[in-house]
Protein backbone atom coordinates (compact mmCIF):
# COMPACT_ATOMS: atom_id res chain seq x y z
CA UNK A 1 0.00 0.00 0.00
CA UNK A 2 1.61 3.39 -0.96
CA UNK A 3 0.87 6.32 1.47
CA UNK A 4 1.18 9.94 0.80
CA UNK A 5 1.67 12.64 2.66
CA UNK A 6 -0.08 15.45 1.26
CA UNK A 7 2.00 18.46 2.23
CA UNK A 8 4.78 20.45 0.69
CA UNK A 9 5.58 20.97 4.84
CA UNK A 10 9.01 19.67 6.03
CA UNK A 11 8.42 19.56 9.76
CA UNK A 12 4.99 16.79 8.65
CA UNK A 13 7.96 15.18 6.16
CA UNK A 14 10.43 14.48 9.04
CA UNK A 15 7.38 13.80 11.75
CA UNK A 16 6.06 11.32 9.63
CA UNK A 17 9.43 9.75 8.72
CA UNK A 18 9.85 9.06 12.69
CA UNK A 19 7.52 6.05 11.81
CA UNK A 20 9.50 4.34 9.37
CA UNK A 21 7.25 3.74 6.33
CA UNK A 22 8.08 4.74 3.29
CA UNK A 23 5.81 7.32 1.95
CA UNK A 24 5.74 10.19 -1.22
CA UNK A 25 5.31 13.41 -0.63
CA UNK A 26 2.84 16.08 -2.96
CA UNK A 27 1.79 19.29 -2.00
CA UNK A 28 -1.84 19.77 -1.71
CA UNK A 29 -3.04 22.64 -3.35
CA UNK A 30 -6.99 23.85 -1.63
CA UNK A 31 -8.49 27.17 -0.89
CA UNK A 32 -7.41 27.27 3.21
CA UNK A 33 -9.52 30.46 3.28
CA UNK A 34 -11.80 30.19 6.50
CA UNK A 35 -15.83 30.06 5.83
CA UNK A 36 -17.72 32.90 7.70
CA UNK A 37 -18.17 32.23 11.26
CA UNK A 38 -15.70 28.81 11.02
CA UNK A 39 -14.39 28.06 14.43
CA UNK A 40 -10.49 27.15 14.60
CA UNK A 41 -11.32 23.37 14.95
CA UNK A 42 -13.45 23.04 12.19
CA UNK A 43 -11.42 24.48 9.98
CA UNK A 44 -8.71 22.78 10.83
CA UNK A 45 -10.77 19.65 10.21
CA UNK A 46 -11.95 20.79 6.63
CA UNK A 47 -8.66 21.69 5.05
CA UNK A 48 -7.15 18.53 6.51
CA UNK A 49 -9.73 16.40 4.51
CA UNK A 50 -9.75 19.04 1.50
CA UNK A 51 -5.85 17.97 1.13
CA UNK A 52 -5.82 14.53 1.34
CA UNK A 53 -8.84 14.58 -0.94
CA UNK A 54 -7.08 16.66 -3.39
CA UNK A 55 -4.09 14.64 -3.08
CA UNK A 56 -6.04 11.61 -2.97
CA UNK A 57 -7.77 12.26 -6.55
CA UNK A 58 -4.90 11.55 -8.32
CA UNK A 59 -3.52 8.48 -6.42
CA UNK A 60 -5.30 5.42 -7.03
CA UNK A 61 -4.27 2.56 -4.21
CA UNK A 62 -3.10 4.95 -1.95
CA UNK A 63 -3.18 6.44 1.81
CA UNK A 64 -3.10 9.99 1.57
CA UNK A 65 -2.24 11.72 4.86
CA UNK A 66 -3.71 15.30 5.04
CA UNK A 67 -3.01 17.15 7.81
CA UNK A 68 -4.00 20.85 8.88
CA UNK A 69 -3.47 23.33 11.88
CA UNK A 70 -4.94 26.96 13.27
CA UNK A 71 -4.82 27.93 16.22
CA UNK A 72 -6.74 30.53 18.17
CA UNK A 73 -6.17 33.18 21.34
CA UNK A 74 -9.27 34.53 22.58
CA UNK A 75 -11.35 35.45 19.72
CA UNK A 76 -9.11 35.46 17.05
CA UNK A 77 -7.99 32.90 14.58
CA UNK A 78 -3.70 32.73 14.31
CA UNK A 79 -2.52 32.05 10.75
CA UNK A 80 0.71 32.18 9.25
CA UNK A 81 2.06 35.49 10.04
CA UNK A 82 3.83 35.20 6.75
CA UNK A 83 6.45 38.30 7.53
CA UNK A 84 8.01 39.31 10.45
CA UNK A 85 5.45 42.69 11.69
CA UNK A 86 3.00 40.55 11.20
CA UNK A 87 4.56 37.58 13.04
CA UNK A 88 5.78 40.05 15.92
CA UNK A 89 1.89 41.69 16.42
CA UNK A 90 1.50 37.66 16.98
CA UNK A 91 3.52 37.44 19.51
CA UNK A 92 2.98 40.12 21.32
CA UNK A 93 -1.20 38.96 21.41
CA UNK A 94 0.51 35.84 22.78
CA UNK A 95 2.31 37.50 25.20
CA UNK A 96 1.24 36.05 28.73
CA UNK A 97 -1.50 34.09 27.43
CA UNK A 98 -2.80 30.78 26.32
CA UNK A 99 -3.92 29.13 22.72
CA UNK A 100 -5.21 26.42 21.51
CA UNK A 101 -3.48 24.51 18.63
CA UNK A 102 -6.06 22.48 16.44
CA UNK A 103 -4.11 19.59 14.83
CA UNK A 104 -6.35 18.07 12.20
CA UNK A 105 -5.68 14.67 10.49
CA UNK A 106 -7.11 13.25 7.92
CA UNK A 107 -6.47 9.92 5.81
CA UNK A 108 -7.97 8.55 2.57
CA UNK A 109 -8.05 5.08 1.32
CA UNK A 110 -8.47 6.17 -2.12
CA UNK A 111 -9.36 2.24 -3.07
CA UNK A 112 -12.52 2.67 -0.74
CA UNK A 113 -13.06 6.17 -0.61
CA UNK A 114 -13.22 6.01 3.07
CA UNK A 115 -11.85 8.77 5.06
CA UNK A 116 -11.15 8.94 8.42
CA UNK A 117 -10.09 11.62 10.70
CA UNK A 118 -9.24 13.14 14.21
CA UNK A 119 -8.01 15.93 15.44
CA UNK A 120 -5.45 16.88 18.60
CA UNK A 121 -5.83 19.75 20.61
CA UNK A 122 -2.94 21.59 22.69
CA UNK A 123 -2.72 24.04 24.84
CA UNK A 124 0.01 26.21 24.62
CA UNK A 125 0.75 29.19 27.79
CA UNK A 126 2.85 31.58 26.72
CA UNK A 127 5.33 33.28 29.25
CA UNK A 128 5.32 37.26 29.59
CA UNK A 129 7.79 38.63 26.48
CA UNK A 130 9.10 41.79 26.22
CA UNK A 131 9.38 43.17 22.47
CA UNK A 132 13.57 42.76 22.72
CA UNK A 133 12.92 39.25 22.96
CA UNK A 134 10.43 38.63 20.46
CA UNK A 135 12.39 40.62 17.61
CA UNK A 136 15.21 38.36 19.00
CA UNK A 137 13.35 35.04 18.42
CA UNK A 138 11.97 36.23 15.24
CA UNK A 139 15.23 37.00 13.86
CA UNK A 140 17.29 33.84 15.09
CA UNK A 141 14.38 31.14 13.79
CA UNK A 142 12.45 33.22 11.31
CA UNK A 143 8.91 31.44 11.79
CA UNK A 144 6.66 33.14 9.17
CA UNK A 145 5.60 30.15 7.53
CA UNK A 146 3.92 28.19 11.11
CA UNK A 147 0.18 29.09 12.90
CA UNK A 148 1.62 31.39 15.94
CA UNK A 149 5.03 32.43 14.58
CA UNK A 150 6.89 29.79 16.69
CA UNK A 151 8.67 26.81 16.04
CA UNK A 152 7.92 24.34 19.26
CA UNK A 153 10.95 21.83 18.02
CA UNK A 154 13.17 24.50 17.99
CA UNK A 155 14.06 27.50 19.59
CA UNK A 156 10.41 28.68 20.25
CA UNK A 157 10.06 26.34 23.00
CA UNK A 158 11.48 29.28 24.94
CA UNK A 159 8.74 31.45 24.56
CA UNK A 160 6.26 28.86 26.82
CA UNK A 161 5.32 28.50 30.52
CA UNK A 162 3.56 25.32 29.49
CA UNK A 163 2.24 22.98 26.99
CA UNK A 164 -0.77 20.04 27.44
CA UNK A 165 -1.28 17.79 24.89
CA UNK A 166 -1.63 14.44 25.12
CA UNK A 167 -0.17 14.22 21.44
CA UNK A 168 2.89 15.64 21.48
CA UNK A 169 3.94 15.85 18.05
CA UNK A 170 0.61 17.60 17.36
CA UNK A 171 2.17 21.25 18.22
CA UNK A 172 4.74 20.93 15.45
CA UNK A 173 2.29 20.06 12.69
CA UNK A 174 1.46 16.28 12.79
CA UNK A 175 -0.28 14.37 15.50
CA UNK A 176 1.70 10.78 15.04
CA UNK A 177 -0.35 9.21 17.67
CA UNK A 178 -3.41 10.00 15.53
CA UNK A 179 -1.81 8.78 12.80
CA UNK A 180 -0.68 5.57 13.44
CA UNK A 181 -4.03 5.05 15.22
CA UNK A 182 -6.09 5.79 11.55
CA UNK A 183 -3.30 3.88 9.76
CA UNK A 184 -4.16 0.77 11.62
CA UNK A 185 -7.84 1.28 11.27
CA UNK A 186 -6.71 1.18 7.42
CA UNK A 187 -4.89 -1.96 7.76
CA UNK A 188 -1.29 -0.55 7.99
CA UNK A 189 0.34 -1.55 10.62
CA UNK A 190 3.57 0.58 11.82
CA UNK A 191 5.04 -2.06 14.17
Amino acid sequence: MQIILGSASPYRAELLARLGLPFLQRAARVDETPIAGEHSAALAQRLAAGKARAVGAGAPGAIVIGSDQTAECGDFILGKPGNFAKAREQLRQLSGRSARFHTAVALLDTRSDRLLGDLAVTEVRFRPLSDAEIDAYLHRELPYDCAGSFKAEGLGIALFDAIHSDDPTALIGLPLIRVRRLLQALGVAVL
